[in-house]
């Protein structure tokens, strides 16, 4: 993780050297030396990695690196914020001041080049240390002897699991009979079949169980296992290969096959094959690139060939097939998890059964491994070998984080988790590892969580694209490599929330704290010993800001507060934190802000939603490195003039609901569009001035607006169409019987995604049918005619995913025609108060999932046509009339018999 650390701080001095050489000055000499010194640590740590030295003295040396770069950064942020204050004033006015002030600038940069060059001694010396001190290292040979010495036994999964007997397999028999059924059927096609998951859901385990399957002996003509990750390079891979499918047969392996070239190996394969029935596993495939390097190894003889690939990385399984014959596996459910466990965990005459006075510890036990088998098994182990007492038990739950990264027991866990995080490239390492910052269990949101990577800085820039869609690809990847778990996506499939699975958050927690990365605090000890640099409180935070032994240098602080009651102090936390980046105090009980947050000059991340503030001190906008503003679900009622003022802002997040259709936002400054990085602009009140003025901010992707009125809609029209990069739009007026005026948008924006329109519409917006990448679409009080087609102008929109119509129109009857709606996943259609019946032809909505009607109280017969939907599983009918359901769930029942129907 000091490589992560070090490259993000060669990036920060990188940029300062080219963007600010000339402001450096006597400095400059000390920033280029410091760089050149983290280059050559950074490349000693990388090589201690590939070397796979773990040693004490590694491990120290590593430990110092990682804090001296902190000190820089801290150098660096102080020195940046300093010359940002001196160069971004102008006019004769504050000309004067800066002459008077001039004293007081030259300490300042007196001081940062003291600690340039006090720092620049001090990385010095941390690395000479590494000259003086060297670490142990070993010859090729040397190196070869102990890794097959000592190679640790989980990576043997090929041979551990060939002995797995079949009764200590739970819940794989559906999966395996999914295998076993592509493996044979009647296809004469190669096929490539993929098994995917995060390590431990047992993979290995359920294809050992396919490969050694003696229908499947007998159905091929040959075969091969191998374990791709202990092989080096292509040419030892298809060697380990040959030697496997000669010796299944007790065929002569050649005695020149060491020194065959590449070209060669795939010749004799080849040559092996090209007549043969073969099935080849390839388990623990890490490389993407690794199918396109051997493919032309496997013959396309039309015999039904068949390989199969086992890997964590759902990139990889899309690259080398179809994705009908991918298996995603699953965690085990709860009765399989409790039974896995008490086979595991107790042992008796009588059977696996758990004595009374443990069940409910062994049940939080289980449910801590959160269906990993692994976990399970390992952990059942542990448990089986301690006093089956409650005491010696619970000290075992309340230190699992500690067994998981000492105890002899789970190293298995922790080696085939930790191969994971350690695959991962440095740039996602901070980004997973900051997943420890929110508690156990936490749905954590998409959104969120990437404003806070870009606020921390491990977004790195690149061209063409913004940091906020850089990092939606960083949680991407994160996804495919089974590193996280996605709890909830949109219509269109896009993530909401995801969560770490519990174990392997456990290991990233000691990760994290052996590297200072962040540390949790939940209000059980008296005193906080940490350097971490970024901190989660849970409960107690009150108290937090007193204790003096947290580091000077933390960069994050969370309160997850749960205890509402207790009123929370800032005091302590901005006079004792100056560097922090992020300060996220949502919901906790905060009714002030004091005039001292200001102070907090490298604030990049502001999160005060659901807190009791009702007002933001004028001096806001001396956070001129603030990106992201959180004030939802507060008391406030505008914004200081100064939030103009902030340069960097890009998210600022405002307004509140009363529950009703309307939401209601804030007042702003017009001055606000000076802001041109602004991404994010939610729920502002429209006035005269601002929706004129709002098209500046070109690089504008949401915008919520609140109280239109009718007269201001063209001007409003006139700025969006100057917004080409908006992906969100939602317009509201002062009262539902206002009328939306927004037919004078003649060129909407290209890439509009969601639109929200709440308000009364004479007919709907022309433009609206040209939207042709909308997902999207709300409507609300919109009272349209019943004379006029509300469907026509939408229903061919080809990606909306999404479709709510509340009283949005008078109409007595929806037509569906035929190809209409190709993608629609979710509709609502509430309280259309004149709605007699849905008329559903035969091919319209062809990807339907979920249909809901509410309060449509004047449908009184069924759904004509609802069989044609051959998509839908859930159909929601609250507060609809009884003539309907009856009627649905009576003569008409065959219509939905398939189909899960709720009703309120």
């Amino acid at each position: 993780m000091a490589d992560g650390a070090v490259n993000f701080l060669l990036e920060k001095v990188t940029t300062i050297l080219m963007q600010e050489a000339s402001l450096l000055g006597d400095s400059q000499n000390d920033v280029e030396a410091i760089k050149l010194e983290l280059e050559i640590m950074r490349s000693c740590i990388r090589d201690a990695e590939r070397k796979r030295l773990k040693s004490e003295l590694v491990e120290t040396w590593v430990r110092q690196v990682r804090e001296v770069a902190q000190k820089v950064e801290s150098v660096l942020d102080e020195y940046v914020y300093y010359k940002d204050m001196e160069g971004d004033r102008k006019g004769l006015k504050t000309l004067v001041q800066d002459m008077i002030k001039a004293p007081m600038h030259m300490s300042r940069r007196r001081k940062v080049n003291t600690k340039l060059q006090k720092l620049r001694a001090e990385v010095q010396e941390v690395c000479e240390r590494r000259k003086r001190y060297t670490f142990e290292e070993k010859t090729e040979e040397e190196s070869r002897g102990v890794r097959n010495a000592s190679i640790d036994w989980w990576l043997r999964q090929e041979e551990v699991s060939m002995f797995v007997d079949e009764d200590e397999i739970v819940g794989m028999g559906d999966n395996k009979e999914k295998v076993m059924k592509w493996l044979t059927e009647d296809d004469p096609r190669r096929m490539v079949i993929s098994v995917v998951g995060m390590g431990g859901l047992g993979k290995t385990t359920l294809v050992t169980k396919v490969y050694n399957d003696q229908a499947i002996q007998r159905y091929f003509d040959c075969w091969a296992w191998v374990s791709v990750s202990q092989t080096n390079g292509v040419e030892e891979l298809l060697r380990s290969m040959i030697k496997k499918l000669l010796g299944a047969k007790h065929e002569t392996i050649p005695s020149d096959l060491g020194l065959m070239t590449y070209r060669e190996l795939v010749e004799m394969l080849i040559e092996y094959l090209h007549k043969k029935r073969y099935v080849i596993i390839l388990d623990d495939v890490w490389n993407i690139l690794l199918w396109s390097k051997i493919r032309c190894a496997f013959p396309e003889n039309g015999l039904g060939s068949r390989v199969i690939f086992t890997t964590r990385n759902d990139n990889i399984a899309k690259s080398v097939g179809p994705g009908k014959h991918i298996l995603h596996l699953e965690p085990l459910g709860e009765d399989d998890s409790w039974a896995l466990f008490c086979r595991k965990a107790f042992w008796s005459d009588s059977g696996h059964c758990c004595p009374v006075e443990l069940d409910k510890l062994a049940q939080m036990i289980t449910k801590k491994c959160e269906g990993l088998p692994l976990a399970i098994v390992a952990i059942g182990g542990l448990m089986r070998s301690r006093n089956q007492t409650a005491v010696e038990w619970r000290k075992i739950y309340d230190s699992l984080n500690w067994e998981l990264s000492n105890n002899p027991v789970l190293e298995s866990v922790k080696g085939i988790l930790s191969m994971s995080f350690n695959d991962l490239p440095f740039y996602l390492k901070h980004c997973f590892l900051y997943c420890c910052v929110f508690r156990d269990g936490y749905q954590i949101k998409r959104k969120k969580l990437i404003r806070l990577w870009v606020a921390e800085g491990f977004i790195m820039e690149r061209k063409g694209i913004t940091m906020e869609e850089v990092a939606e690809e960083y949680l991407m990847e994160l996804s495919l490599r089974s590193m996280i778990q996605v709890t909830e996506t949109n219509d269109t499939g896009r993530v909401k929330t995801f969560r770490v699975h519990d174990v392997m958050r456990e290991l990233a927690m000691t990760t994290s704290k052996n590297d200072n990365f962040c540390s949790t605090y939940d209000g059980t000890e008296d005193r906080i010993v940490s350097k971490a640099q970024r901190l989660s409180v849970y409960n107690r935070g009150e108290n937090v800001g007193l204790c003096s032994s947290l580091s000077r240098h933390l960069r994050a602080f969370f309160v997850f507060q749960v205890e509402t009651n207790s009123a929370f102090s800032m005091n302590g936390i901005l006079s004792s934190f100056k560097l922090l980046k992020v300060l996220d105090l949502e919901a906790v009980s905060v009714g002030e802000i004091p005039k001292s947050i200001v102070g907090l000059f490298n604030l990049r991340y502001l999160n005060l939603r659901g807190t009791d503030i009702n007002k933001l001190p004028q001096s806001i906008q001396r956070l001129r490195n603030l990106q992201t503003l959180d004030v939802r679900n507060t008391h406030l009622e505008k914004l200081p003039s100064g939030i103009s003022s902030i340069p960097r802002l890009r998210h600022l997040l405002l307004g509140h609901s009363k529950g009703s259709n309307l939401n209601f936002g804030l007042r702003v400054p017009a001055e606000i569009t000076k802001i041109t990085r602004l991404q994010t602009l939610a729920l502002i009140e429209a006035e005269e001035e601002l929706i004129e003025k709002v098209g500046n901010l070109t690089e504008l992707k949401r915008l919520d607006i609140t109280k239109l009125k009718p007269c201001d809609g063209p001007t409003l029209c006139s700025s969006i169409e100057k917004m080409t990069g908006l992906q969100r739009l939602s317009i509201t007026p002062s009262t539902e019987s206002d009328e939306l005026v927004l037919e004078r948008l003649s060129c909407p924006p290209l890439f509009l995604q969601k639109l929200a329109l709440v308000g009364k519409l004479s007919r709907l917006p022309p433009w609206l049918e040209s939207l042709s990448n909308l997902t999207h679409l709300y409507l609300s009080c919109s009272s349209i005619g019943e004379d006029i087609d509300m469907l026509s102008s939408i229903q061919t929109l080809p990606f909306l995913a999404y479709l709510e119509l509340k009283n949005a129109c008078k109409c007595r009857f929806l037509h569906f025609t035929a190809g209409g709606f190709p993608k629609l996943n979710k509709m609502k259609l509430v309280e259309l108060t004149k709605l007699v019946a849905l008329r559903l032809e035969k091919g319209t909505l062809p990807s339907i999932k979920e249909l809901n009607l509410i309060r449509c109280l004047e449908m009184r017969s069924t759904l004509q046509g609802i069989q044609y939907l051959t998509s839908l599983q859930k159909l929601h009918l609250e507060e609809m009339p009884a003539e309907m359901i009856d009627k649905l769930l009576g003569d008409e029942f065959t219509n939905v018999q398939n189909i899960k129907v709720r009703i309120l």
